[in-house]
């Protein structure tokens, strides 16, 4: 049977009461009603749920790049209140520059927040060897397979040493296969570079794999119907998905989710 997962620690995030309500043609629309929840320190929590529930909404919340409508985020005992420069983004399009090489993409960051790029092409560079990248330094986007592309976003979003990174079905574009090659890709870079990760994904299989904690959301307003700690320690291998301690967690999931979509199939906005 898998390894137990470690107890989590303090809460690096808090979120109280947050809810982000639209305004469409002067109607308004609820993306996420009032949910709460920590986030504890060095923990991969991943948003689940289906289209329409306000995953990634939540997760722009938490990155700051949207202001919600009511409640408020902590982030290690402070307000949040906008962007904040120790904080990862990586989206489900890589999102690269194409006039730049994989290597001045993953500094790019730091060339944003003004720093000097000498002293971390070094660190960059191995960033992108860690991920199997060690002969594509120079190559341009265009020259790049969907994959590989999306290692370079990774490193890109590790290079400034975030203390939360964000990603937002950063794998949903990729084939079944190579799929799965980045979910081992990623849980063995994050063994390394350990980082508090919030993960939005549609695919239960992904984020049992991955996570040590699901929140599955839905409902009408939205919120969290599930709150469920992983089982499984870290070191996950692709065998961890024929036991049936897995399976069994997946088919619960399924389960909350196919509720989440029934509801918000039978409560159109």
């Amino acid at each position: 049977m898998p390894a137990s997962a470690p107890e989590p620690g303090r809460a690096l995030i808090e979120v109280r009461e947050v809810g982000k309500t639209y305004a469409r043609r002067g109607v308004p629309v609820v993306a996420v009603g009032s949910v709460s929840f920590p986030i504890f320190d060095g923990e991969f929590l991943t948003l689940l749920g289906p289209s329409g529930c306000g995953k990634s909404t939540l997760l722009m919340m938490l990155a700051g790049l949207e202001t919600p409508s009511s409640g408020g985020i902590m982030f290690d005992g402070e307000r949040l209140s906008g962007a904040r420069r120790d904080v990862g983004i990586v989206f489900q399009d890589a999102t690269l520059l194409p006039w730049k090489s994989a290597l001045e993409n993953v500094l790019f960051p730091l060339r944003i927040l003004r720093q000097k790029l000498a002293p971390h092409r070094r660190a960059a560079a191995q960033l992108l060897d860690s991920v199997g990248l060690a002969g594509a330094h120079d190559r341009k986007p265009a020259e790049l397979s969907g994959g590989m592309r999306q290692r370079v976003a990774i490193c890109r979003a590790l290079v400034h040493h975030p203390r939360l990174l964000l990603m937002d079905e950063p794998f949903s574009a990729l084939d079944a296969i190579t799929r799965d090659q980045m979910n081992l890709l990623l849980a063995e870079l994050l063994e390394r570079h350990r980082r508090t990760v919030v993960f939005v994904t549609h695919s239960i299989r992904e984020a049992v794999f991955l996570s040590d904690r699901i929140l599955v959301l839905g409902g009408r307003p939205s919120g969290v119907m599930a709150d469920v700690r992983v089982p499984f320690g870290r070191g996950r291998s692709m065998d961890l998905g024929d036991t049936a301690e897995f399976n069994l967690l997946c088919r619960e999931l399924r389960g909350t989710v196919e509720v989440a979509h029934r509801i918000a199939e039978e409560s159109p906005q």
